[in-house]
Formats: structure tokens, sequence, C-alpha cells
């Protein structure tokens, strides 16, 4: 099942408050930490909308040439199963190659099982695995071609 969504281009501010909401990014990113990664490279922040209301965020920015590295995303927990991640997701890969990157890349951590079975059903492959002190913690790399 989706809902009606509108996806825009955001801001940080827009980005920092909606992630405030989401129960996975407790401690989440103050705006400074969005700035100091965005300003000096290429980047693309995404609002999903729902009634116009914010539901949905995605941030990615350039990591090399070819690469596009989505950064942060997340979705209110009332909308996932909806597909906004998707749409989020789509939006950002057709934005990604038409910019001339051939690769989106992310990272996750092990406990954060629906973030790689999402990768992993949405054509991304692990492509390293970096130990931390537990095992759920665990980075976990995942690339796709685009």
């Amino acid at each position: 099942m989706s809902v009606e969504l509108v996806i825009r281009e955001g801001s940080i501010a827009e980005v920092v408050k909606l992630a405030q909401q989401i129960p996975e990014f407790q401690s989440s990113y103050p705006p400074e930490e969005y700035q100091q990664r965005l300003s000096k490279v290429k980047h693309l922040i995404l609002i999903a909308l729902h009634e116009q209301q914010p539901v949905g965020f995605k941030v990615g920015y350039q990591s090399s040439d070819h690469i596009f590295y989505s950064w942060m995303g997340g979705v209110l927990p009332q909308y996932r199963q909806q597909q906004v991640a998707w749409r989020l997701a789509q939006y950002q890969e057709k934005w990604a190659a038409e910019n001339g990157y051939t690769h989106v890349r992310f990272k996750t951590r092990n406990y954060l099982k629906p973030m790689l079975i999402f990768g992993l059903k949405n054509g991304f492959h692990i492509i390293e695995v970096i130990p931390k002190a537990s095992v759920k913690d665990y980075r976990i790399i995942l690339e796709k071609p685009l």
C-alpha cells in the first residue's frame, strides 16, 4: 500500500526537524553537521510530503566523481511500509544518474535490519563490512549501480 506523495527538494532545517520525530534518530545530527558535510559538495535534500505534511526525507552528496553517497534518510513510523522510502530512493537515484553518477552508496548498522532488507531488495550489494566492538554495531556498506 502507498500513500499519495509529493517529493520536492528541501532544506537542512526541514530535515533536522523531521529527523527529531524519528525514533531511530534519538540523537540526530545538528544542523551544523549537515552544513559541514554538504557545503562544499554537490548534494540533494529531498522531502516527502503527504497532504502537505513532511513524512520522510533523504539526504545525499557527492562522494567521488562517480559515487553519490546516500547519507541520511528516514520516514515517520506511521508512514512506513507505504513506499515512502522507496519513492525517495527512486527520485534520488534518477537525479544521481542525470547528474553523471554511476553508483549510489549507503552505510547502515547491523542492527538496522529494515535498512539492510530495503537495500538488498532494491538492487544494492554489500561491498564492505566494518567491524566494531559489538556485532550489532558493525557498519555495512552497500552500493548499487545506476
